[in-house]
């Protein structure tokens, strides 16, 4: 199973909103928004709730992609989010995410017995490639007892 379809079959929202998976790799993921009306806001793009998950969700894959090797010692958690809405969105938006730090740093932190915490950059666009927000999600891995 590959991490869009385990985070399909495991997270509501990601079905909910009907949102795909592209790229997911340990460097770079990307997370497709298709446009549907049931989710607009009063202008008629995506609303930013919609927004916010996708961008969470491609955050999410490239965690899952990057340390999954450690899921049995540690598990990943959002500790904050910060999203900046730039320019309307309209139709499908696309979210990319990338790793703040490097991986092998995160999990020496890890190794050293702290709790890491890292950033996942993302960046939503439209079609015609215009950024529309952009969002930073401050992951930590928590040690298991």
């Amino acid at each position: 199973m590959s991490i869009g379809e385990m985070l399909a079959a495991t997270v509501p929202m990601v079905r909910t909103l009907d949102l795909t998976f592209g790229e997911v790799t340990a460097g770079r993921a990307v997370a497709h928004l298709p446009d549907q009306a049931a989710y607009h806001n009063h202008v008629g793009g995506p609303h930013a709730g919609a927004m916010f998950t996708l961008a969470e969700s491609a955050s999410g894959a490239i965690v899952l992609a990057a340390f999954g090797d450690q899921l049995t010692r540690a598990v990943p958690l959002a500790a904050s989010a910060d999203i900046r809405y730039r320019k309307l969105a309209l139709g499908p938006v696309t979210a990319t995410a990338v790793l703040g730090r490097p991986a092998a740093e995160v999990v020496a932190e890890l190794d050293a017995g702290t709790r890491p915490e890292f950033p996942v950059h993302v960046e939503i666009t439209r079609e015609d490639g215009a950024v529309t927000g952009e969002m930073t999600v401050v992951w930590t891995l928590r040690p298991n007892s």
